[in-house]
């Protein structure tokens, strides 16, 4: 899995200019799944999301999880974090999961942030054409590839 994980002071998602989605402080989550992606992908991303100190404590220092501020997470789906873009100017998506495949991973992995005690988790439609909007707070922005961990 490839998550870009960024720190929000608010996120929504909308289809059709319609919000599907929305949170306040918390992360905005673009989840991409790859075939070779497994269970173990899965525990591990929503363990290590959950319990990552990205949020400031009273002394300013990235020190509290989404879990200790009592966060919210909007979680969207997106294949592109798996372009190939060393040829040409188009890029190849074909590193991207099957649809059916990460859509059940994407599924999976939104119930096991649950499991971690993230209460309020959001999501876009899979496979929609989605409108994200976002304030990044920070403005903080990290990559957790699991390919690397394997």
């Amino acid at each position: 899995m490839r998550i870009i994980i960024q720190r929000v002071s608010q996120a929504s998602v909308s289809i059709d200019s319609k919000v599907v989605g929305q949170i306040k402080d918390g992360l905005l989550l673009l989840v991409g799944v790859e075939d070779a992606d497994s269970e173990v992908d899965i525990v591990y991303a929503a363990r290590k999301i959950a319990n990552m100190r990205i949020f400031s404590d009273e002394n300013g220092k990235m020190n509290l999880s989404v879990k200790d501020i009592q966060g919210s997470i909007l979680s969207i789906s997106q294949f592109t974090l798996y372009a190939d873009t060393k040829k040409g100017n188009r890029p190849s998506f074909t590193k991207a999961g099957r649809p059916d495949y990460a859509s059940k991973c994407y599924q999976s992995f939104n119930e096991k942030l649950k499991e971690e005690g993230i209460e309020d988790i959001q999501t876009g439609i899979f496979g929609a054409d989605m409108q994200v909007s976002l304030v990044n707070d920070g403005p903080v922005t990290i990559v957790l590839d699991t390919a690397e961990v394997r």
